[in-house]
């Protein structure tokens, strides 16, 4: 099959590309080598695509011309490309939607044009905002938003908005209700529509994958848009010890790059037997671990100092956010196989 992958010259997309030359498909990367994510301006990437025996057409996914020359006689799109990560501040709101939805809303409209009847697309646990809660006398309930008030005072956990009793976290299926709680969230959740309108309207088969905590050999270093496996690493490798925010007991489910790449692999495979329209899966290890559990795993296997609880918030992060991955398992049959421990051994940073 030739596939088309937007962003293939970043951490993921390398992991993807590999998988799926591995595989026997013939791929096509087209990716900006923006200069904030390749400050070697992609010689790296380059090299390692090669190495897999993936094409590369530089160009921005914003640019129609070079999203044709990309498709042209593709078969399927694998859209990964994206302005990732928290942000900095408010003033990363433009280039977030303008990355993220403008270059999607383009992908699919030349895509459309080209006849492509695959999409496997990359989303984000973060569209749901807070996990799951229930109550213990109200059942299910989404939380409030953490206040600054509350985060300042080591109130990290929110409470139930009718009786303020102490939530128990649990996971988030794919039906539960989207709350996106950052430009880079909204961003995701816009995408997974403009997706939906693009199977409707086409009559083709589109998936979106709503990624975890990913990690793994390749993570970019040094980046306020890093996830905090990479901020750990980083750390670590300058002989320091990690800083955790909070009191580090935020739930998250930490994938490994290679599981991740064997999901948008066995998507990829199996669109066309997928009823026509959109579907969402999540892609997690399946397994709950801590902020905490990743920084003492990364300055275990490192021999690294112990890290540091720091008590320091940001207020765009949410506390706990683990889902089910059970739907892609059962409709599909992929699942996880790399556990923590084995995925942080030996772990370096791009």
């Amino acid at each position: 099959m030739r596939v088309a992958l937007t962003g293939g010259a970043g951490f993921v997309g390398g992991a993807v590309a590999r998988r799926l030359c591995a595989d026997g498909h013939d791929v096509l990367v087209l990716d900006s080598l923006r200069a904030d994510v390749h400050a070697d301006r992609g010689a790296a990437a380059r090299e390692r695509l090669e190495a897999v025996g993936a094409g590369l057409t530089v160009g921005d996914v914003r640019d129609p011309e070079a999203v044709a020359r990309a498709l042209h006689h593709a078969d399927a799109v694998v859209h990964l490309a994206a302005k990732v990560g928290l942000g900095v501040d408010i003033g990363d709101m433009d280039d977030y939607v303008a990355s993220n939805d403008h270059g999607t809303a383009v992908i699919l409209r030349v895509a459309a044009t080209a006849g492509v009847r695959r999409l496997v697309q990359a989303s984000s646990m973060v569209v749901y905002g807070e996990g799951r809660y229930d109550c213990p006398e109200h059942g299910p309930v989404p939380p409030a938003p953490r206040t600054a008030d509350t985060l300042a005072r080591g109130m990290f956990d929110p409470a139930c908005p009718a009786c303020g009793a102490e939530l128990r976290p649990g996971l988030v299926t794919e039906d539960a209700r989207l709350d996106p709680r950052t430009a880079y969230a909204a961003t995701k959740v816009a995408q997974e529509h403009l997706a939906a309108v693009w199977s409707r309207e086409t009559a083709a088969t589109a998936v979106s994958l709503r990624l975890h905590n990913v990690y793994g050999p390749g993570m970019p270093r040094n980046t306020p848009y890093a996830g905090v496996a990479s901020v750990f690493s980083s750390a670590l490798d300058r002989g320091e010890a990690p800083r955790v925010y909070e009191d580090g007991c935020q739930r998250r489910d930490f994938v490994h790059v290679d599981d991740v790449a064997a999901a948008f692999a066995t998507c990829l495979a199996a669109t066309a037997d997928l009823p026509d329209g959109h579907r969402a899966y999540n892609v997690g290890s399946g397994v709950v671990s801590t902020v905490g559990d990743m920084a003492r795993a990364l300055s275990a296997s490192r021999g690294g100092p112990d890290p540091v609880v720091t008590g320091d918030y940001r207020l765009g992060d949410v506390r706990h956010i683990t889902a089910s991955s059970d739907l892609l398992r059962r409709e599909l049959g992929w699942h996880a196989t790399v556990s923590l421990r084995e995925g942080v051994s030996g772990l370096q940073l791009a």
